[in-house]
């Protein structure tokens, strides 16, 4: 499986010169835990929910009075599109982070990948993973069943 395969290929971009009040807006309008800074051409940084939560918040700090340039968390780490899955969780995994740029040869942002999209992807995708899920859940129902009896 590919990288690009799976990526939302739409990606919501916010400039470094917009303040972190913006951002959150935004970040909740959209749904999103994080936000490229820049452009697809330009890519300065990302702002994440925690990035605004210990950044700006934690310190007091006014989220109108700090832009999101001087909160981005940098260096992107990124991938290619043509690059496999595994080696992208791999990367997600070294680095301990929960998003990955995705770029063409030039280097432009053509999409982004997060945790959730590969979560998404092997809940639905792995009948591996839904059979032990499936296990999981008939064995602690069936578990359960003998202990409520004993309760009552």
């Amino acid at each position: 499986m590919r990288v690009g395969e799976i990526m939302a290929r739409h990606v919501e971009f916010i400039p470094a010169e917009a303040p972190v009040s913006e951002a959150a807006e935004l970040m909740g309008e959209l749904d999103l835990g994080a936000l490229p800074v820049g452009t697809a051409e330009d890519l300065q940084g990302v702002v994440t929910d925690r990035d605004i939560l210990y950044r700006v918040v934690a310190k007091g700090l006014g989220s109108a009075d700090v832009t999101v340039g001087a909160i981005a968390t940098r260096p992107v780490i990124g991938c290619g599109e043509e690059d496999s899955l595994q080696d992208a969780m791999s990367l997600m995994a070294a680095h301990h982070i929960r998003r990955l740029a995705v770029r063409d040869d030039g280097g432009r942002v053509i999409g982004w990948l997060t945790l959730g999209d590969v979560a998404r992807h092997l809940l639905v995708e792995s009948g591996s993973v839904q059979v032990v899920l499936r296990e999981l859940t008939e064995g602690t129902a069936a578990e359960a069943a003998p202990e409520a009896a004993q309760v009552r």
